[in-house]
Formats: C-alpha cells, sequence, structure tokens
C-alpha cells in the first residue's frame, strides 16, 4: 500500500474513472442539444462511460432489465394512462366539463374558471397533466373560444390548470417518486390533496383578477334544477375518485390495484352506462397506451443504468457530504433545491428529472431531516410548474400544437400563472402542513 508505484496506479485509475465520469455527461448533454430521445442519451452515455473504464457491458443489460424487479407500483402507470385515454374517448370528460360550467359559470370570467374546476374533478381520475389539457382542457379552449375570449388566454389557463392534474390524487410523477425514494404513495397522494386544492383558488383569483381587468364578462347563471341535472349526469363520473381514494384508503385495493380499478369502471362507464364507445374504438386506445408505455419505460430503463453510473461515482454522497458542510437549515436546503428543479424544469423532461436528480439530492435532503412525502409534493409540484415554463414547457408545445396558435403569445399569457404557482410551491414548502395534515390524520 506504502509502495510510490502503486500510489501512481491507484491514482491514474482515479483518473480514468473522473474522466469517464466527464465524458459520460459531456454525450449525455450533447445527445440532449441534438434532440436526441432521452432513453438513447442516457443509454449511449452510459456505454461510454463503461468502454471507457474497460468494464463489462453486459452490466447495461442487466441494470436495465433488473432494475424493474420488484417494482410492482410501475404496473400503475399504463393503466392510469390508460384510464385517461379512455375518459377522453367517450363522453365523460364532456359531462365533467358541463357540470364544472354550471357551479362556477356566473363569475366573472366564469368559463375560465370552469376550465379550472374541470381540471380539478379530472385529476382526481388520472393523474397526467398531458391527458388533462388534451381531454377537457380542449372541451374548454372550445367553449372560451365561443365566448371571445382571446387563444392564447385560453391556452394559458388550459396549460395551467392542467397542472393540477398530478398533485391531486392519483399522480404517475408520485408513483415514480415512491419507487425511488421508499416514500409511501398513499401519504403522497393525501399530501397532494389539499396543495392541489389551493392550486386551483390561486388560479382562480388570478382569473378574477384579469377578468375584472379586461373586462371579461360573466357567463350564464344556471338555474338550481340545471345544475342538479348535470350533477345526475356526472354524477358515476365524479364516483370514481371517490372510489380510489376511498378503497386505497379503506385498504380494500393497493394504489397498484386501484389503476386496474380505475381501468374496469371506465370501461363500465363507457361500455355498459353511456354506451359511447365500440371495440374498434379500445384497439385504437388500448394501440396508443402501449406505444406511451413503452416510451416511457424505455426513459425508466435508461434511467436505471445512467443511474448505476452516477451511484458508482458516488455523487450522491458527494453531494451530501457537500450541503451538510455548508451547515445550512433544512429552510435553506429546500430553497435550493426548489431553485434547482425551476431551472431543470425549463430544460429536462419531468420523468428525467426524477429519474436522475430524485436519487442525487435524497441523501441529503434525509439528513436535513426534511419529511419524504412532504418533499415528494414540493419537487412534483415543482415539476409540474417546469411543463408550463419556457423554453421547454411540454404543455406549452402540446396545446400550441392542438390548437394551431402560436407559442410566443401563449407563453406571455402564461407568466402571471408561473408567478401564481411558484407563490403556491413557496407556502407548500415553508407551511409543511398543508402536505402533511391529511396523511397524518388519515395515513
Amino acid at each position: 500500500m506504502d509502495n510510490p508505484a502503486y500510489k501512481r496506479i491507484y491514482i491514474i485509475e482515479e483518473n480514468i474513472m473522473s474522466i469517464a465520469f466527464i465524458i459520460c455527461l459531456i454525450i449525455f448533454f450533447l445527445s440532449f442539444a441534438l434532440r436526441i430521445p432521452v432513453a438513447f442519451g442516457m443509454i449511449i452515455s452510459s456505454i461510454c462511460y463503461f468502454l471507457i473504464k474497460g468494464d463489462d457491458l453486459g452490466i447495461i443489460t442487466e441494470v436495465m432489465v433488473f432494475g424493474f424487479e420488484d417494482k410492482f407500483i410501475l404496473l400503475a402507470i399504463p393503466l392510469f394512462i390508460l384510464t385517461a385515454r379512455l375518459m377522453n374517448s367517450g363522453g365523460i370528460t364532456n359531462r365533467i366539463y358541463r357540470f364544472a360550467d354550471t357551479l362556477v359559470g356566473h363569475m366573472k370570467g366564469g368559463v375560465a374558471h370552469g376550465n379550472v374546476v374541470s381540471s380539478i374533478i379530472f385529476s382526481g381520475m388520472t393523474g397526467s397533466a398531458l391527458a388533462d389539457a388534451s381531454g377537457p382542457g380542449l372541451m374548454a379552449i372550445k367553449a372560451m373560444d365561443d365566448a371571445k375570449y382571446e387563444r392564447p388566454f385560453s391556452c394559458a389557463v388550459t396549460a395551467a390548470s392542467a397542472t393540477i392534474g398530478p398533485i391531486i390524487p392519483p399522480s404517475i410523477p408520485m408513483i415514480i417518486y415512491s419507487m425511488l425514494s421508499g416514500a409511501s404513495v398513499g401519504s403522497l397522494f393525501l399530501g397532494g390533496v389539499i396543495p392541489g386544492l389551493v392550486m386551483g383558488a390561486g388560479i382562480m383569483a388570478l382569473i378574477y383578477f384579469l377578468a375584472e381587468r379586461r373586462g371579461y364578462q360573466k357567463g350564464e347563471k344556471y338555474p338550481l334544477k340545471a345544475i342538479l341535472k348535470a350533477f345526475k349526469e356526472a354524477f358515476l363520473s365524479l364516483m370514481t375518485p371517490v372510489i380510489l381514494l376511498g378503497g386505497i384508503y379503506s385498504g380494500v385495493f393497493t394504489p397498484t390495484e386501484a389503476s386496474a380499478v380505475a381501468v374496469l369502471y371506465a370501461l363500465f362507464l363507457l361500455i355498459i352506462v353511456y354506451r359511447q364507445f365500440r371495440f374498434k374504438d379500445l384497439v385504437s386506445v388500448i394501440n396508443d397506451v402501449v406505444e406511451n408505455t413503452g416510451f416511457l419505460g424505455f426513459i425508466i430503463a435508461g434511467a436505471f443504468i445512467f443511474g448505476h453510473v452516477i451511484a458508482l461515482e458516488q455523487l450522491p454522497a458527494v453531494i451530501a457530504e457537500f450541503l451538510t458542510n455548508l451547515n445550512l437549515n433544512k429552510w435553506v436546503l429546500l430553497l435550493l433545491v426548489n431553485v434547482l428543479f425551476l431551472i431543470l424544469g425549463c430544460f429536462l423532461d419531468t420523468m428525467v428529472l426524477l429519474l436522475i436528480v430524485i436519487p442525487i439530492v435524497l441523501p441529503a435532503i434525509s439528513q436535513a431531516g426534511i419529511d419524504p412525502v412532504h418533499f415528494g409534493v414540493v419537487v412534483v409540484l415543482n415539476l409540474m410548474i417546469g411543463l408550463i415554463t419556457p423554453p421547454f414547457g411540454m404543455l406549452l408545445f402540446t396545446l400550441s400544437g392542438l390548437t394551431y396558435t402560436p407559442l410566443s403569445p401563449i407563453i406571455r399569457e402564461t407568466i402571471p400563472f408561473i408567478i401564481m404557482l411558484i407563490l403556491v410551491l413557496l407556502i407548500c414548502t415553508y407551511i409543511p402542513e398543508i402536505v402533511l395534515f391529511l396523511p397524518k390524520i388519515l395515513g
């Protein structure tokens, strides 16, 4: 051990490992800049890492395949995606939006408020922001067009309200976070309820302010009879989150089993009750879901091997030690993490951020004594803000493409909503009980 030659060899080996990791990162970010699919970027950069180190490439296949072992919670993701597609393909979203409009349509900017309320309701069924935007969101944009709202404003309201989807349970990002952190999915789901409602209230308050300032008219005031009729038509659809959450927290089924129940219930409504769904429609929906699930599974597999490289370099331990040596209290640490996620969210995909960044920062979060459920909900809220933040806000591009609206005016209209959601983020960050209240009394 004291042999100088041995020491030189050891130092050279250390340098090779460091160089391997640096090259790995360069290749990863270069692939991102070249718009190569992120899954390929992670796998290619990992292959280069092991080649430079001279290790057996068989480890890549092993990690990518066996990474899914015992990850039963991941089964919920394709099933919740299927639920969202089924509901958007049938008449369920129509009933939800009509009911929401009868409740708040009489307010200043009423049609826009109906957009938000329908998103809150729909979020309790699917856990997907994109499903919300492309389902009830498009219906709401059409209604806002009919009411003479500017199209960019309609898209901005839809994008902002769609971010509520993965906050109020069920939530696909929370399922991924649970897999990474070991936090209870049930507690995470409960923790997102109040923050999701606060988000909705904040967005509606901003809509009311803008409606007053711009002179938007009130919507139609519905009589009680019309409200009750809309409620009756939407009742079975509205029971979806009640069945899912009631079953989970009563112990009847697990969150993974709840996703299967959601699919069966959606099929029951579409085929038996509403009779607005045919077998060929189901085949088309399943093909779409298989394609989306395969792509997402490839991203997760790529993240497994990329995360393995990060673990070999002991990056999480290094960052945790660095942050610990700074002697930051947990509130300052949370602020730094919020800033990190808000910045990265402007450029990286939600799933990539979860799968790569969470394992890096989690040790520091644990050492600081921050509740993993609180942190998980804060992280998901961060990621949702990233979906509407330029230059790569996924929801902005999606709505721009679906509505044939130029991106620049949508971004301008979205800025006030981003500010409002960041304010909600800070409230949820520094008042943990907003997140932890329900998990403590019901978890």
